[in-house]
């Protein structure tokens, strides 16, 4: 993770599951992360992934508020089923995975972002939400002026349990767990399986279409 807000909110994810997989939707206090909540979204564990709440840096970033969108359509046509399929897995396997993308308006350079994806329980349900961040490696002067074009993705990794522990480790509450076992066994097996021409991306499949 390269960004302050990123390994802030990861942080604070961290702290906030315990011994858990991943925390409840109740657990999290807006307040306790007041300075990146503009950067921050909910996602529905739905089909197109929904937009439950957005930031208002979000939702400038897309000129707009965007709240029952669908997340997907924020994408690229053809990163839509990856992404999906990258969203599935995160619930599925109670990981986090960091996405590296870029976008901009048209006829505007790309910017670079870096987006967190992280899983919440909801009333003891694992599959019911995604908390996620969206912050530009360098704020582009467009932001708030023009509506930024489809998300492409241009680097995928998925945070593993060892990293987990060790952060929780650095922050004095050392807790040990089961690796999390995924709904579906398949989509973990396939983390490894690169997409051809896209070596920095992995494919997890069980994925929705369209």
């Amino acid at each position: 993770m390269k960004l302050e807000a990123t390994r802030d909110l990861f942080a604070y994810w961290n702290r906030l599951r315990g011994e858990r997989t991943a925390p409840e939707r109740c657990d999290i206090d807006p307040v306790a992360i007041r300075a990146i909540l503009p950067d921050t979204f909910m996602l529905d564990v739905a089909a197109d992934f929904p937009i439950r709440l957005a930031g208002t840096r979000v939702d400038a970033l897309f000129d707009g508020e965007r709240i029952g969108s669908s997340f997907l359509d924020l994408w690229q046509r053809p990163e839509r089923h990856n992404l999906a399929a990258v969203l599935d897995a995160v619930s599925d396997v109670a990981s986090p995975v960091v996405v590296g993308a870029s976008g901009a308006p048209l006829g505007r350079p790309p910017c670079a972002f870096e987006l967190l994806f992280l899983p919440l329980r909801h009333f003891g349900k694992t599959h019911s939400r995604i908390l996620g961040i969206a912050t530009p490696v360098t704020p582009p002067t467009w932001l708030g002026l023009a509506p930024m074009g489809p998300l492409a993705i241009r680097s995928l990794r998925v945070v593993g349990l060892d990293e987990m522990l060790s952060a929780t480790e650095r922050s004095g509450e050392v807790r040990r767990r089961s690796p999390a076992v995924p709904r579906h066994p398949e989509a973990a097996s396939a983390m490894g399986r690169l997409i051809p021409g896209r070596p920095s991306l992995r494919l997890i499949d069980g994925g929705r279409a369209g």
